[in-house]
């Protein structure tokens, strides 16, 4: 008996070891997609270009789930201005729903395309009592790209593969991002370079301030590439603003990548592109959207052919997430003048649909609603998700928190904060600092607080 219960315990440790062993291997992979261009009379950036007339190429959400280290990881890249306030909760409960996950394992980023719909279901209940419902965004064409995509997510997770490497490659993009605010000999900013310019001086002006490398994430299964995301930070406008819908040069490109290699899934996130836009090299016309589609796809194809691969199992994964409370622009400290705003029918539409986001998130900051900042370490590289319509000083002070790393940013993820600039950005006045943003001058030790926690 003896003998017996010692060889049961030695085949009960060999299947231990062995389970354990495998499940340390055990990194796996889903993805996702769904279509969610918006039907005719959509209403498209958030209301401040006129709705769908027309569609020039369709738009798209995609995204990968990561399984294998603690629950579930989801991160999504979806074809829309932004996505914001209980817009961004309802996108992330859908996703952790559907996946079996947490909301703080949830990424969802927006590309930032202007030809698109935006998402803020806060606004929009403002907006509908006082008759300007669906001016902002249309809820039922979003409740239903919501009910797809947790179908298309959960039938996704019944057909996982293997991760056994990871790559990273990378490119300097060319002639496409530029940085928009041009100071003058003050010190302030003298000319704004929007996403076109036929503007002499501002096409002549340096480009500035950017991030001029495309990052590529890659996930492999030995020698088959199964997943390549690329990170990139620019507005991502060529024209826009006649109700055309489009994925614009961005999505353009990554459909161009499809083509290239029709057995890769493809995602694509805009990086920390708050204050940068291909202005200098774009001058609005249908040509021009060619071009840049062409300058991004072609930087995509040289970060896939530099790509370095690295074996990773679930001990090279790491998820982290960090609350914070960003501080509130002082213009919103009194909601007064807004509330007028919102509520007075003389006003042009798309300036009250613009007083109902300043109004939603202003509450959501007096309530306690914290912003979620979030990383994932995998192998070499680090992604950084950050909020809003960023500055790219952000990414280029992530990269230099951790210059051993490969680091990868995804801005653009929860809307509801608006432009976020550095300290130094706004005395120098300007369209991002002076008239639009939401968040204080103070944000940026905030931010960069936690930064350095999600990195170190």
């Amino acid at each position: 008996m003896l003998a017996g219960g010692r060889y049961l315990a030695v085949a009960l440790l060999i299947v231990w070891t062995c389970t354990t062993s495998a499940m340390a291997q055990g990194l796996r992979l889903a993805t996702f997609q769904i279509e969610a261009t918006p039907p005719l009379g959509s209403a498209l950036c958030d209301g401040l270009v006129p709705p769908v007339a027309s569609v020039d190429d369709p738009l798209y959400v995609r995204g990968v789930v990561i399984l294998g280290s603690g629950e579930p990881i989801v991160l999504c890249a979806v074809d829309f201005v932004g996505i914001g306030n209980g817009g961004h909760d309802a996108w992330r409960e859908s996703l952790a729903r559907a996946a079996g996950t947490h909301t703080s394992r949830v990424a969802v980023h927006t590309l930032h395309q202007h030809d698109a719909p935006g998402c803020d279901f806060d606004a929009e209940e403002l907006l509908a009592p006082l008759g300007q419902g669906g001016k902002c965004c249309d809820i039922p064409f979003l409740r239903d790209v919501l009910k797809r995509l947790e179908v298309a997510v959960k039938a996704a997770l019944q057909s996982t593969r293997e991760i056994t490497h990871v790559g990273t490659g990378r490119a300097k993009v060319e002639r496409i991002a530029s940085n928009r605010r041009i100071l003058g000999d003050d010190g302030k900013v003298k000319i704004i370079r929007y996403s076109s310019s036929k503007d002499a001086d501002a096409i002549a002006a340096p480009e500035g301030l950017i991030d001029p490398e495309l990052k590529l994430l890659s996930f492999w299964n030995t020698d088959a590439l199964l997943v390549s995301i690329s990170y990139y930070a620019t507005h991502p406008q060529s024209h826009y603003g006649k109700g055309a819908v489009s994925s614009d040069f961005v999505g353009l490109a990554r459909a161009a990548r499809d083509r290239a290699e029709p057995n890769v899934f493809h995602v694509h996130f805009n990086g920390a592109g708050g204050n940068l836009a291909a202005g200098k090299y774009n001058d609005g016309s249908p040509e021009a959207r060619i071009q840049l589609t062409e300058r991004l796809a072609r930087a995509m194809q040289i970060a896939r052919e530099s790509t370095t691969r690295s074996p990773v199992t679930s001990s090279d994964l790491e998820w982290r997430f960090e609350p914070v409370s960003l501080p509130l622009r002082d213009r919103l400290l009194d909601l007064t003048d807004s509330e007028k705003m919102l509520n007075n029918d003389q006003v042009v539409p798309r300036e009250r649909a613009r007083a109902a986001r300043d109004i939603a998130y202003a509450r959501r900051v007096a309530g306690g609603k914290k912003i979620e900042l979030s990383s994932l370490r995998v192998g070499p590289a680090v992604v950084v998700n950050l909020p809003g319509e960023i500055f790219v000083e952000y990414q280029l002070a992530a990269q230099q928190v951790r210059p051993d790393r490969f680091v990868c940013t995804a801005g653009y993820g929860d809307y509801g904060p608006g432009y976020i600039g550095t300290t130094a950005a706004y005395p120098q006045g300007g369209y991002e600092t002076s008239q639009v943003s939401r968040t204080a001058p103070e944000v940026e030790p905030v931010l960069m607080e936690a930064i350095r926690k999600l990195l170190q």
